[in-house]
């Protein structure tokens, strides 16, 4: 049985959701059932009246409590926000497990080795764990270690960004 490809976006530039997104749309075209992951972004897009519209073809986690960021929370609301977010590693566990998609993108889990909620060595041996299933991973850092398992990696740099008028 051929294990499912590996794609990573990763870099300091902006975009790697919107490609990880883009991908999923292309799959779900394909009749493909895509599962998204968000971690780091408080509630992320959870609430998005256009994600939901995408559902049952697309869809969409956010086991996160908290309405901000990761990077912006207290000591104490951090510690419980990585008990939520080991849920979502665990659904994307159960997921992998079980084949109920084709794609599982897992958005900013890159941020999980960086912030030290995770090892490398639990990443791998979640991406090792798939079966069919095609992986995507976003993070702006991305250790050599979960690197060589990929299929293909793109570094997303951003040169200029202009806030949208």
């Amino acid at each position: 049985m051929e294990k499912g490809l590996l794609t990573i976006f990763t870099g300091e530039g902006r975009g790697k959701t919107s490609a990880a997104i883009g991908r999923a749309v292309q799959a779900a075209d394909e009749g493909k059932r895509v599962v998204i992951i968000q971690f780091l972004k408080g509630k992320g897009l959870k609430g998005s009246e256009f994600v939901k519209r995408l559902e049952p073809e697309i869809m969409l986690f956010c086991f996160e409590k908290s309405e901000e960021s990761f990077r912006d929370l207290s000591k104490e609301q951090k510690q419980e926000e990585v008990r939520n977010i080991r849920n979502g590693l665990n659904y994307a566990r159960k997921v992998l497990g079980t084949g109920e998609c084709d794609l599982l993108i897992l958005d900013e889990v890159l941020g999980l080795v960086e912030n030290e909620i995770i090892t490398s060595k639990e990443l791998v041996d979640l991406i090792d764990s798939r079966e069919q299933t095609s992986m995507i991973l976003t993070g702006i850092n991305l250790q050599d270690e979960i690197c060589f398992k990929a299929d293909e990696v793109s570094k997303i740099d951003t040169i200029k960004f202009k806030v949208w008028e």
